[in-house]
Order: C-alpha cells, then sequence, then structure tokens
C-alpha cells in the first residue's frame, strides 16, 4: 500500500530535524581557517584540529598553514579562507588601508621574541651594516626585529638590514649557512641552529615593561561576523578549549606540537611548549595598548590616515563567553 504523499514528506522532515541521522559530514557547518606558522605559538589552532574540538563544537574545518600575516591578511580578503590568526601589526596596516578586518580574539597578547646572533657579534656597534633575518615584511617577526634593534639603540633599515628569508627553520637555516648574522626568534628555535655558536643580544623580556603585541589572533571580515556570528563563535569556542587543552596536557600537546611542526628535537619542544603555556591568555580578549602601538605604526606610514581600536578590534563574542561561564566551565573540567 502507497503511502499518501503528506506521510512521506512528513517522514523526511523529521529524519531531516534529526541530525543523529545524518551523516558527520552533512550534520557539521564547513568553515576554512588558517594559522600563520607551524610553532608553539600557533598551536592551539591545530590542537583544535586533532582534538576534533571544531568537529565537537560543529564545524566541519579546512585548516591551512598560510605562513605570515601578510599572506592571510590576503586570503581573508579575497574571501579565500573565512577565520585566520594574524597579529596586530598586519591587520592595522590592512584597515588603514582600506580592508574589512577585525579581530575577535587574542590568544596571546605579548611578542615573546629574542635576538639570536652569530657569536662574533658582541654587541649592538657589531650589528651596524648587518642583515637580520625574517620571515615576511609586516609578519609578527618584522614587528619583533625592529623592536629589538630600537631596544638596542639602533634604526632599522638604516643602521641593520632587514632580510626576508622564511619561517622560523629557513631563519635557521640561513643563520648556519652565514647568509644572516642574526634573527628574531622565538623560544626554543636556537636549538635547531645544529652547534653553530651563538648568543642572545637581547630578547623582549629585557624591555623596560612588557611588550604588549597583538600577537596571536583570530582574525575575521566584519562582513562574515555579521553574517555568521554563530559560526565565528563555535570557532573561537573550539579555540579556548584548545588553549585549555594545551595549557594543561603538556606531553600530549608536545606531540601533537611535533606531529605538526615535524620538529623532533627534544629541547626545542620543551622551551617552545613551556613558554607557549605561559604566555596563552585562558580568556582572549584583546589588550588596548598593544593595539594602539600597532595602529600608531600603521598610520605613521600613511599621512592622513584615521584607524581607532574600535575599528579594527571587536572582542565582543569573547566577553559573552565569558559572561555566561562558559570558559570557567572549560577550565574546571
Amino acid at each position: 500500500m502507497k503511502l499518501p504523499r503528506v506521510f512521506c514528506l512528513l517522514g523526511g522532515l523529521l529524519v531531516l530535524a534529526n541530525s543523529s541521522f545524518l551523516p558527520d559530514g552533512l550534520s557539521q557547518e564547513k568553515v576554512r581557517l588558517s594559522h600563520s606558522a607551524l610553532e608553539s605559538s600557533n598551536a592551539l589552532w591545530y590542537v583544535a584540529q586533532d582534538r576534533g574540538l571544531y568537529k565537537k563544537n560543529g564545524l566541519d574545518v579546512d585548516l591551512l598553514f598560510i605562513p605570515s600575516t601578510t599572506t592571510s591578511v590576503s586570503s581573508l580578503v579575497a574571501g579565500d579562507i573565512q577565520v585566520a590568526n594574524a597579529s596586530g601589526g598586519g591587520v592595522a596596516s590592512a584597515v588603514v588601508a582600506g580592508a574589512d578586518l577585525v579581530m575577535v580574539a587574542c590568544y596571546m597578547n605579548s611578542l615573546p621574541y629574542e635576538l639570536v646572533v652569530q657569536e662574533s657579534i658582541k654587541s649592538a656597534e657589531d650589528l651596524k651594516g648587518k642583515s637580520i633575518g625574517i620571515s615576511r615584511i609586516g609578519s609578527a617577526s618584522d614587528v619583533a626585529a625592529r623592536a629589538l634593534i630600537r631596544g638596542l639603540g639602533l634604526e632599522p633599515e638604516k643602521q641593520v638590514l632587514i632580510m626576508q628569508v622564511g619561517g622560523p627553520a629557513e631563519r635557521a637555516a640561513s643563520f648556519r649557512a652565514g647568509r644572516i648574522v642574526g634573527f628574531p626568534s622565538t623560544p626554543g628555535i636556537i636549538h635547531l641552529t645544529q652547534g653553530v655558536p651563538f648568543k642572545i643580544l637581547i630578547s623582549t623580556a629585557d624591555f623596560p615593561k612588557r611588550f604588549d603585541f597583538p600577537y596571536i589572533c583570530a582574525t575575521t571580515t566584519k562582513s562574515y561576523l555579521s553574517r555568521q556570528r554563530e559560526t565565528v563563535r563555535k570557532v573561537l569556542m573550539a579555540h579556548i578549549e584548545a588553549v585549555q587543552f594545551f595549557k594543561t596536557r603538556k606531553d600530549e600537546s608536545k606531540r601533537i606540537l611535533a606531529k605538526y611542526s615535524r620538529i623532533t628535537n627534544e629541547n626545542y619542544l620543551e622551551a617552545a611548549y613551556t613558554a607557549s603555556a605561559k604566555l596563552y591568555d585562558a580568556v582572549p580578549l584583546v589588550t588596548r595598548p598593544g593595539v594602539e602601538t600597532q595602529i600608531k605604526e600603521a598610520v605613521g606610514r600613511k599621512p592622513g590616515a584615521q584607524l581607532r581600536f574600535e575599528d579594527m578590534v571587536d572582542d565582543s563574542i569573547v566577553r559573552e563567553l565569558e559572561k555566561r561561564g562558559f570558559i570557567d566551565k572549560v577550565y574546571k573540567q
């Protein structure tokens, strides 16, 4: 006996209403994300993927590795990805130039860099006319290099050259080959120089006060945030859970770091993990002092331009999650 058409339709609607009857691929919301480095500071992005935290929060994530903030910003603007890791300097420069970008969370609001140099460099004077390696102009390593050079009383570009050579591993390789005499390094990278004599000439930890900088930040476009606020919320929830996992599950986190970075040097893994676990913020609000410094730099490069903190930051989702007790719940589990 054939069922009436109305019953067939109702049955179909009931199946669709219950996502447990659907394959995971159909019940998850598709979104493309990117992180900008394989080192420990970016680990929360791939920890969330490795531990299934995106999926847990209803997302089917395509996670891409796009080296450097400048390239990530271009991909966001082009619509190739929806949420990316981007540091404040690159975002400020892009927004000043007219980009529709906004930082929605910052998991690390301080720049933990040190200037690694050849052992022959005894003082700031020895750096004059020499080359320092960074990833790309406008990246966090570029910001760090310039700050560290100024911390030595020297002028970037005028007295110390800045070369684009690639990520941390590429910088270490260029250092070993003698193409550069130094490079800004996050904790642990010096262990990859494989026997080349080195010294730390200066560190951001040596600065008179903390070097506030919006370093590891979830960034999207204002238009996407407006259209897909709930999707962005799910991304941030997964990230908050990933940070909690990283900070509290050392051995497993180091294994994930080794897997994605493809670096098995134990000295590197230990130093990198320890530094990032300490610097990750449980409540990933975007701090004003670091952003305002980057705004000043970006506006200074474009005479007549204006930019306010509110023009490039909207961390209201984080505030909502904190107010509703989500973050407390994550850290009590």
